[in-house]
C-alpha cells in the first residue's frame, strides 16, 4: 500500500496520476498547505523540504520518498511502466522529465505569481517569467512534432509536464495555437487515469489550484 501526501497542486497531481495510471492501491492523505499542514514536525520527517507530494511505501518498510520528479521514478522502476527499460530510451524519458522539473515548473509557477497574485505589479518580471515559459512549451511543441509524447511512448515525463501546461491560460501564457502541444494536451487529457488523478485529493477550481501551487513553486 502506497500512502499520498499530497494537495490539488499540478505537482500533487502528477503523483496522484501517476498512482491511477499504475492501477495499484493507495491511500490519500490530504495536506493543507494554506494551514500549514506541510511544516508540521510530522511530515517534516517524512518530507524534509516541508513541500509536497510525499509518498510512503509500505509495502517496503515505510520508505518515504519526496520531490515529485522522484516519485514518478521510484513507482516506475518499483511496477516496470512508464520508463523504458534500456538504457537510451531511459535517459531519454529522464531528460524530459529533468526540462519539467527544472524548467516548465518553476518558470510557470513564477508566472502564475507575479501575472496573478503578487501585490505589485512587476511587469518586467511578469513579462520575463511568461516569455520564458512561452519559449519552453515552443519546444515541448518541437519535440511533440517528431515524436506522438515526449519521450516516444507515454511515460513520466508526460505525467510530469501535462498538470502544468494544462493550467497554462493561470499563468498568462497560450499554448493553444502550438499545434503539436495542443493535440498532446488533448490525447492526455482523455486518459481516464489522468482525469481520476486530477480528481485527487479532491475537485478544485483552477485557481485553487494555481494558489496552492505558490506555496510549492515560491516558498
Amino acid at each position: 500500500m502506497i500512502d499520498l501526501y499530497t494537495a490539488p497542486t499540478p505537482n500533487g497531481h502528477k503523483a496522484s496520476i501517476m498512482l491511477e495510471e499504475l492501477g495499484i492501491p493507495y491511500r490519500v492523505v490530504p495536506v493543507d498547505i494554506s494551514r500549514g499542514d506541510q511544516k508540521r514536525p510530522d511530515y517534516l520527517q517524512l518530507n524534509p523540504n516541508g513541500r509536497i507530494p510525499t509518498i510512503v511505501d509500505r509495502d517496503a518498510g515505510d520508505f518515504a520518498v519526496f520531490e515529485s520528479g522522484a516519485i514518478l521514478i521510484y513507482l516506475a522502476e518499483k511496477y516496470g511502466r512508464f520508463l523504458p527499460a534500456d538504457v537510451q530510451g531511459r535517459s531519454r524519458a529522464i531528460q524530459w522529465l529533468m526540462f519539467q522539473m527544472g524548467g516548465v515548473g518553476p518558470m510557470q509557477g513564477q508566472a502564475n505569481v507575479f501575472f496573478r497574485y503578487f501585490p505589485e505589479k512587476i511587469q518586467p518580471a511578469i513579462d520575463r517569467y511568461q516569455k520564458e515559459t512561452r519559449r519552453l512549451y515552443e519546444v515541448l511543441d518541437t519535440q511533440l512534432g517528431r515524436s506522438e509524447y515526449l519521450a516516444g511512448d507515454y511515460s513520466i515525463a508526460d505525467i510530469a509536464t501535462y498538470p502544468w501546461v494544462k493550467i497554462h491560460g493561470w499563468a498568462g501564457v497560450e499554448a493553444r495555437d502550438l499545434p503539436h502541444l495542443s493535440a498532446w494536451m488533448d490525447k492526455v487529457a482523455a486518459r481516464p487515469a489522468v482525469q481520476r488523478g486530477l480528481d485527487v485529493p479532491g475537485k478544485v477550481s483552477p485557481e485553487e489550484i494555481v494558489k496552492s501551487a505558490q506555496n510549492i513553486v515560491v516558498k
